[in-house]
């Protein structure tokens, strides 16, 4: 009787250690996850819906990504609130680098900023030079009579332009920013200074960006990637493609663990390997919209 309490207490106490094994390896794989701060053009073009499960079946490592303008993500970084980087503002991210945040800047693909607008373009900004076609839309002249409908007479006589900014600090309002600034206009004062361009911040992401845009009938500077996944566009068009200043470079940076001991460094730095490896770098080039490569792998093999 005494020997087979002894078995049943012996039994009881292996099924509650395998119990908590189980329970272990349970919380184990849990915890196998990394959190990256990343750009909108990431996700909502669709990149990530097809890069992140092929990296998951390589490694059984899950991502969880937060979207949203590369100057967030990097603040993100900052604080210790993300593993990993995966933006495209190559000055800044730099910097980030540099000020000790991130262990290394990796280059893992690009694509190319296009300017869009109404398809009849009634500024007359089509063509190579992005620099040029700000100029046109800034030296809009006389008082401003932006509209809703994006591009009517002002009250000079002259064209008037809507003009959509992202406003949110990301890496594509950063570009917009530099080629305002070498065609020497202050786009954001541009309504106050008495001009026709109707110049909106709307402080969002790269989607809702365009919706706004089609909605609207306006300009705005976006990236080829999500235009090309982006279904809602009503009567615009790409108006400024192929100058080199448009040149969209995207890298990945894990976040320095010396200043944020907490970060999954492990883990994160397995994402970035895989992503610059030839396998991650094949799964981006193999990403595409009706036969079109949204982006293109940065490191040569």
């Amino acid at each position: 009787m005494v020997f087979g309490l002894k078995r049943v207490v012996k039994l009881k106490s292996w099924c509650v250690a395998a119990g908590l094994l189980v329970l272990a390896g349970a919380s184990a794989a849990q915890d196998k996850f990394i959190v990256m701060a990343s750009t909108t053009s990431t996700e909502q073009s669709g990149l990530f819906a097809h890069l992140l499960p092929a990296f998951k079946r390589a490694s059984g490592i899950d991502v969880r990504v937060v979207a949203q303008g590369t100057g967030q993500a990097l603040d993100m970084g900052r604080r210790g609130d993300a593993d990993v980087l995966f933006v495209h503002d190559t000055a800044a991210e730099e910097k980030f680098v540099a000020d000790g945040f991130g262990l290394k800047r990796l280059p893992v693909m690009y694509n190319d900023f296009v300017l869009i607008g109404p398809e009849a373009d009634p500024v007359g900004v089509k063509g190579k030079d992005v620099v040029a076609a700000l100029d046109k839309l800034g030296k809009l002249g006389g008082a401003s009579g932006g509209t809703s409908g994006g591009t009517s007479r002002g009250t000079s006589g002259g064209p008037s332009a809507s003009f959509i900014s992202r406003g949110d600090k990301s890496g594509t309002h950063a570009a917009e920013l530099r080629f305002w600034k070498a065609a020497g206009v202050d786009a954001p004062a541009a309504k106050v200074a008495g001009r026709n361009l109707d110049y909106r911040e709307c402080g969002c992401g790269m989607g809702p960006a365009l919706n706004m845009a089609s909605a609207t009938n306006a300009y705005l500077l976006a990236d080829r990637g999500t235009w090309l996944s982006f279904k809602n566009r009503g009567d615009l068009a790409i108006l400024v493609e192929g100058d080199s200043r448009l040149f969209n470079p995207y890298g990945v940076i894990v976040v320095n663990p010396a200043r944020h001991p907490h970060t999954k460094t492990a883990l994160a730095q397995a994402f970035a390997d895989w992503v610059v490896s030839a396998d991650g770098q094949a799964t981006i080039a193999s990403y595409r919209i009706d036969g079109e490569p949204l982006f293109f792998p940065s490191v040569a093999r």
